[in-house]
């Protein structure tokens, strides 16, 4: 699913290719990164999804997920700054909702820093609901995650 304006986005998999173009946008995006052996291990667990979000053959965005059972938990969401406010981590997170859903998924967790009111909202507009506060979950600087859930066919 790609949101309206974004017809030019490609929203696709990942793989070890793309890692440059993941790396540089992660050490743009966070104080405390993904190592690229994190990454490499996420593209080769068979319960992970990861995404691409492509502009032109460009990585712009991506997104890591993992599933259990019948959870799933979003691990990490970033866009290129060149990209940012323009509808792609909205559309790489529907597109992840969906395939969850699709593979029978009940939950999808996860957590974003406190001080990331955006991102709250966004996850918002998807029905993510605030359950819980992981203290100093964060460093650099060091900060409480909020902890978020989405629930189906309750």
């Amino acid at each position: 699913m790609v949101g309206e304006g974004l017809t030019d986005i490609v929203i696709g998999g990942l793989e070890t290719g793309d890692l440059p173009a993941v790396l540089e946008i992660e050490l743009a995006s966070f104080t405390t990164p993904w190592s690229e052996t994190s990454f490499f291990n996420e593209l080769k667990n068979p319960r992970a999804i990861s995404r691409a979000a492509r502009k032109d053959g460009r990585v712009a965005g991506y997104i890591f997920a993992s599933r259990i059972l019948d959870e799933g938990h979003i691990l990490d969401l970033a866009v290129h700054p060149d990209f940012r406010r323009q509808g792609i981590a909205s559309a790489l997170v529907a597109h992840v909702i969906e395939h969850l859903r699709e593979e029978g998924i009940r939950f999808i967790f996860l957590e974003v820093r406190e001080s990331n009111v955006p991102a709250i909202k966004m996850y918002g507009k998807f029905g993510f609901e605030e359950i819980g506060i992981r203290k100093n979950y964060y460093v650099s600087p060091d900060e409480d995650a909020v902890v978020m859930v989405l629930k189906f066919g309750e």
